[in-house]
């Protein structure tokens, strides 16, 4: 048996950080974002009998181990436990993104590889099951001072609006505009790569050891959610009330620690706003990975040549969450039908 499962990456808006449970089970959480046309691929399969470890998983690097507890990858490990998954097993994982890169890969991953393991198993779970299982694992198991909208992101997929209450429960809101429209947002964005990655862990612990003195910043962060949802969706819809927006957000955001920003973010960030931008931020935690940036269609060319020093990716709105690529199993026609009816239900 084998599986392959596609996860998108997400581009969060509006009320990043607001999803932390030190902050949303004292005043609600919001977040406003996207997935990506940029995706962490999952192939997980039985391991072949002639081989020695019992487990086998190739990413960054490639581990051959002989019992679970030995498993180095903490997410892989502890799905594996948490589900139960026999050995001996095999995991690769690639991905259009480096790791660091402020994009959710990590939370992408392990959405990716409980959908595997659950297709193995001829199961198929609603998306807020596999967020809700991946929060578990990285927020309770490994304690990563972490949220819940990277999860459920990736296993929900689209443009939503993500509602994160004191009871630990999350409303989903689908954005529900045009295809016109979200490609006249996406044809605003220019997302440049600053050359960084950066371990979101370290500024996470220190923005959650301020929330208690930042809850204003972070309470007008969280209700920037809410005014970009209805920007999105208002009749008269502006790309420079939502890049202004962004900016506010931005400048909002920076006030939470200083780990967020550096001197050549801002710098490159004022030479956009001067060249032509609306707004943008630095997706993520921030301290590098990707800025976003909302640019009038005829200023690019300008933004472009400011931060020349910069790569650019381009992008597209990706519409699915997490999802099976391809069941394949060597066994009869009996099997096989079921393996061909998960397939069609992907």
């Amino acid at each position: 048996m084998l599986v392959v499962t596609a996860t998108p990456h997400r581009i969060s808006f509006f009320g990043g950080g607001t999803d932390l449970p030190d902050f949303y089970r004292q005043a609600y959480g919001a977040v406003l974002s996207t997935t990506i046309n940029q995706f962490v691929y999952v192939t997980v399969k039985n391991h072949g009998k002639l081989f020695n470890e019992p487990y086998r998983l190739n990413y960054s690097q490639t581990e051959l181990v002989d019992t679970l507890d030995r498993i180095e990858n903490d997410i892989a490990r502890e799905i594996i436990r948490k589900l139960n998954v026999p050995a001996p097993i095999y995991i690769s994982t690639v991905a259009d993104m480096p790791s660091g890169s402020g994009l959710g890969s990590s939370s992408s991953f392990a959405v990716g590889l409980a959908q595997a393991f659950h297709a193995m198993a001829w199961k198929r779970p609603q998306a807020a099951e596999l967020a809700e299982l991946a929060s578990d694992i990285e927020i309770n198991v490994l304690k990563k001072p972490i949220g819940k909208q990277d999860q459920y992101n990736a296993a929900v997929g689209g443009m939503n609006y993500f509602r994160f209450n004191p009871n630990d429960s999350v409303a989903i809101t689908s954005v529900r505009v045009s295809r016109e429209r979200i490609e006249t947002l996406f044809d605003s964005f220019l997302l440049l790569w600053t050359g960084i990655t950066r371990d979101a862990e370290s500024v996470l612990k220190n923005q959650k050891k301020n929330i208690d003195n930042r809850m204003s910043e972070l309470t007008a962060m969280r209700d920037m959610a809410d005014e970009g949802l209805s920007l999105l969706e208002s009749p008269n819809f502006s790309i420079e009330a939502f890049g202004k927006l962004l900016d506010q957000a931005w400048r909002t955001k920076r006030k939470l620690t200083k780990l967020i920003s550096s001197s050549m973010i801002d710098e490159a960030y004022e030479q956009a706003m001067k060249a032509g931008a609306y707004g943008g931020k630095i997706c993520g935690a921030g301290a590098g990975g990707f800025l976003l940036l909302c640019v009038p269609p005829e200023k690019k060319r300008a933004v472009r040549e400011a931060l020349a020093k910069f790569k650019e990716l381009n992008i597209d709105y990706e519409p699915h969450g997490a999802r099976v690529l391809f069941p394949h199993t060597h066994v009869t026609s009996a099997t096989g039908s079921i393996v061909s009816a998960i397939a069609a239900t992907n």
